[in-house]
């Protein structure tokens, strides 16, 4: 359903639910997975170029407003909350059907739509059209609206993030950047990558939060390939981090699209990858090419084009399974 049809659908909702009392009363009567309010907020934020980012420099960051929908599910009191980070094609139609999923369970969700408000819609033949690192200043900003919740629990929020937004879902977790950039009082419960990205190597990004990191991707991945995550997770292991990489067979580049009976494997034309590419932050914040030595641009002879993404029903199912099963465990909902 397209992002407006389903705001105006929302505001249909609230409206209706202000005229009939008792209405809250009947919420039991609804399908599991129907959130019982929907709330569209203004995210204050910030562009900011990865080196900017890095240096912690706010002052040079171009103001920004992006939004987010929480929605609330059923239930009475504080809820958890999974907060969902979208990729390089922005807000699609397999984080509603996490939505779904997570409604069903009484967690409420917290989508971020970190492209709409900068005024882009896809970045993925054009990565640098939005430095990477944006959307973990937009997950933070996110998490100071739900702290501050009445119908939010903020030790129960978990962050899930895809591609682009399993990246910045996966480097959210670094105690250097939550001391940076997180001014919430809080921290995520759990950090949940889908197919990040791990190409990149940060200064001491092996120090991350006491918290647990759930990993899932594909083999055949070559888009964000596994074997880089793989290394990063045997760091993170080395150091003593509670980090788990569940990898599937058979399963692309967004094989969760599976969750809406998606099955086929296709090029996405033109999009850009890294999957060759060996990058690692260097002095003052600039990212380096490992292999040149020079700073790394989405010019570079190891960015390739035409990654493969597509589908698969039996894998999406099994990563949703262990999902929930994980929130379950975590949150311990009613």
């Amino acid at each position: 359903m397209p992002t407006i049809v389903r705001v105006a659908a929302a505001v249909v909702a609230l409206c209706v639910s202000s005229l009939l009392p008792g209405i809250e009363a009947k919420a039991q009567s609804l399908p599991k997975e129907v959130a019982t309010r929907a709330e569209i907020y203004p995210i204050p934020s910030l562009t900011l170029s990865d080196q900017q980012f890095l240096s912690g420099d706010a002052a040079a960051g171009k103001p920004v407003t992006v939004a987010g929908e929480l929605r609330v599910a059923q239930g009475t009191g504080k809820l958890p909350v999974v907060v969902l980070m979208h990729g390089s094609s922005g807000v699609g139609a397999t984080t509603e059907a996490w939505v779904h999923a997570f409604n069903a369970m009484g967690i409420s969700t917290f989508v971020i739509d970190g492209f709409t408000g900068r005024g882009l819609t896809v970045v993925g033949p054009n990565q640098a059209l939005l430095g990477r690192l944006n959307l973990i200043v937009d997950i933070y900003r996110a998490l100071e609206i739900l702290a501050k919740h009445p119908r939010v629990d903020p030790d129960r929020i978990v962050l899930m993030g895809f591609s682009r937004g399993g990246q910045a879902t996966l480097y959210a977790s670094l105690d250097r950047f939550n001391k940076l950039w997180n001014r919430s009082g809080i921290q995520f419960a759990a950090y949940i990558p889908f197919y990040p990205d791990c190409s990149t190597t940060y200064v001491g990004d092996s120090e991350v939060t006491a918290r647990p990191i759930r990993i899932f991707h594909g083999t055949p991945d070559d888009y964000n390939p596994v074997k880089s995550c793989k290394a990063f997770v045997d760091r993170l292991k080395t150091a003593g981090r509670d980090v788990v990489l569940t990898e599937y067979p058979d399963s692309a580049h967004g094989f969760d699209s599976g969750l809406l009976g998606a099955n086929t494997v296709a090029v996405s034309a033109n999009a850009q990858t890294v999957r060759n590419c060996s990058i690692k932050e260097g002095d003052g914040g600039v990212l380096m090419n490992g292999d040149t030595k020079a700073p790394f641009s989405y010019k570079d002879s190891c960015v390739e084009l035409n990654p493969h993404v597509g589908g698969n029903p039996k894998t999406a199912a099994e990563a949703r399974k262990a999902v929930e099963e994980f929130l379950q465990a975590l949150f311990k909902p009613g």
